[in-house]
């Protein structure tokens, strides 16, 4: 009599290459708040999040246990693509800059006789913020094509990674590369940092 074949367990997809070793040292040291459980019950990062995309580093072969320091790495992608020039570099930093003093107006307590003030244009919100918003606004115009303003965006604001930005897009690393450099060149071209070809 033959025997009944058992069900196949569906196969875990294999992790992407490091996170198990960055699930290992936020276990040990007990920074498992940016850990939760997959579908197959294994540990994972928390995808799409800030703290799953700092980098933990230790000393000593790796090991904690062993008395190993650990260092977390954030890495500003502007600053560790080392191919972008100065130019690239310093215009995406200030359309950086631009972006985040566009979106302070609820952070930063405002002077006292703008909030009295009741007939004030634009709600009162700071004129700071509504220059720099209205300078964010020119510079992704500058741009041009939505596909130059996602990526730009991306990694000037959000701080995503050009391997994130891939994996997101779908498109290769050297596309993504390259859509960041003509939107960066074409920003420092708005900045006036740079002529235009």
């Amino acid at each position: 009599m033959p025997r009944k074949a058992k069900a196949a367990k569906p196969q875990a997809p294999k992790l992407p290459k490091g996170e198990a070793e960055q699930v290992r040292i936020r276990r040990e040291i007990g920074h498992d708040f940016a850990l939760k459980d997959d579908a197959f019950g294994r540990k994972r990062l928390a995808a799409g999040t800030l703290e799953a995309r700092r980098v933990y580093e230790v000393s000593n072969d790796g090991f904690t246990s062993t008395g190993g320091i650990v260092r977390v790495r954030n890495v500003d992608p502007l600053l560790g693509i080392t191919s972008l020039s100065g130019q690239q570099r310093e215009a995406g930093l200030r359309y950086r800059l631009d972006f985040q003093r566009s979106h302070q107006a609820g952070v930063k307590p405002m002077r006292w006789t703008e909030r009295v003030d009741g007939g004030r244009q634009g709600g009162g919100i700071a004129d700071s913020v509504l220059d720099a918003g209205r300078a964010h606004a020119a510079a992704t115009r500058a741009l041009g094509h939505w596909e130059v303003v996602a990526v730009v965006r991306h990694v000037c604001c959000a701080g995503d990674s050009v391997k994130g930005v891939s994996e997101k897009s779908g498109e290769g690393r050297d596309v993504v590369t390259k859509l960041l450099k003509v939107g960066l060149d074409l920003l420092a071209v708005h900045y006036g940092m740079m002529m235009a070809r």
